[in-house]
């Protein structure tokens, strides 16, 4: 595997005024772009009320963020932004109040969001009222929308693929003439992941490779993020390793692959969606599928393009990667602004959206000090392909 490094350069324009001073200061230490791709411009300073984790766009460019319900700091969980940084509860502040005695009509713990090709919304709720915890009892689901009329037009309960110790995490979908599917990674409390795929025509479910080395968190990775390694630290002194099994997924061109990695984990892997979805095949024929793809860093969300590129969220150098067919893997971006890059979204006119979710700043990483600084940034990058 050989790598290409080719730094790019943050602009900054009205959207980049809005930072706080102190994020207008790091500004200045990016890096000017050297290579023959787009610059990474900052789109717009999302004034969510905590750590948007997820991030997807309409085809009429309606921005849309996620954020998971770690804490009681997060009032809503599914928000649009709009272009002056308002972030407002989405399709409603109602549906946005958790309600345990109506788990399948409300919103409890959203980490991201996705649209399909046919401009429905869909969200992945892992119905959880905290950062751990049970999963509320009829709250994980996915749920559709129609974004013309923002309504809730379909719930698909995923209670029966869910743990006691799950952690729904990200979320694919695939709608094309002959198949209609969505594929999840549930990366675990406690490391222990797997993946589950289901069946939109049907709402069947089906939960995958739970406990598959693929899908587990490694124990001893160690996680440098903005100059500190990563890891639970108490209020007390006290600090533990972090532990994050399956976590960002991307689906090739043609569907027939599903990639995906732990969060602790530097290995990237694809597996067959044919057998994901196939309720005759049993783990260990999916297993069977699974292909190791080799190291690609350290990352959060992933993405591929209409050229089977895989962008990766390289959180330890606060940039962006990209792995071609060939292994062969580029770092496109890198900025100090750009903290704990995590979803990304691909527009059909080029362009590559991501969110800075400032997750490491959290305060259970900060011995229960909140060391986020709102607003929240999006950026994008032009790039020479479509979404898969």
């Amino acid at each position: 595997m050989t790598i290409r490094l080719a730094r790019r350069t943050l602009l900054t324009g009205t959207a980049a005024a809005t930072f706080a001073p102190a994020m207008a200061v790091r500004s200045g230490l990016a890096q000017p772009a050297t290579g023959s791709f787009g610059a990474l411009d900052l789109v717009v300073a999302a004034r969510a009320p905590t750590t948007p984790t997820g991030l997807t766009l309409s085809p009429e460019g309606r921005m849309f963020l996620f954020m998971p319900r770690f804490d009681e700091k997060t009032v809503f969980t599914a928000s649009e932004v709009f272009p002056d940084g308002r972030v407002e509860p989405y399709p409603s502040e109602a549906a946005n109040r958790p309600d345990p005695a109506r788990p399948a009509e409300t919103l409890f713990h959203v980490p991201n969001g996705v649209f399909d090709r046919t401009n429905r919304l869909w969200l992945l709720d892992a119905g959880l009222m905290a950062s751990s915890g049970e999963p509320v009892p009829g709250a994980a689901k996915l749920v559709c929308i129609d974004p013309a009329t923002n309504v809730i037009v379909r719930t698909i309960p995923l209670q029966s693929v869910v743990t006691k110790t799950s952690s729904l995490n990200d979320l694919r979908v695939d709608v094309r003439p002959g198949r209609e599917a969505a594929y999840i990674t549930d990366q675990g409390q406690t490391g222990e992941g797997a993946l589950i795929a289901v069946d939109l025509a049907s709402g069947r479910a089906v939960r995958r490779l739970a406990g598959h080395a693929s899908t587990r968190s490694v124990d001893g990775i160690l996680k440098i993020v903005e100059g500190r390694v990563l890891l639970k630290r108490e209020a007390d002194g006290t600090a533990s390793p972090i532990k994050g099994g399956a976590n960002g997924i991307a689906l090739s061109p043609d569907g027939a692959r599903l990639y995906y990695t732990p969060l602790m984990s530097r290995r990237l892997y694809a597996v067959e969606t044919a057998a994901l979805l196939d309720a005759d095949k049993d783990d260990a024929a999916v297993a069977a599928t699974v292909v190791d793809l080799g190291e690609k860093g350290l990352t959060g969300g992933l993405i591929a393009d209409s050229r089977d590129r895989i962008y990766l969220s390289l959180q330890e150098f606060n940039g962006i990667g990209r792995r071609d067919p060939d292994g062969r893997i580029e770092v496109l971006a890198t900025d100090p602004r750009l903290i704990w890059p995590d979803t990304f979204w691909i527009t059909g006119d080029g362009w590559l959206y991501l969110s800075s979710a400032q997750a490491n700043r959290r305060p259970e990483h900060n011995g229960g000090i909140d060391r986020q600084e709102p607003p929240f940034a999006i950026f994008r990058m032009r790039i020479d392909a479509g979404p898969a």
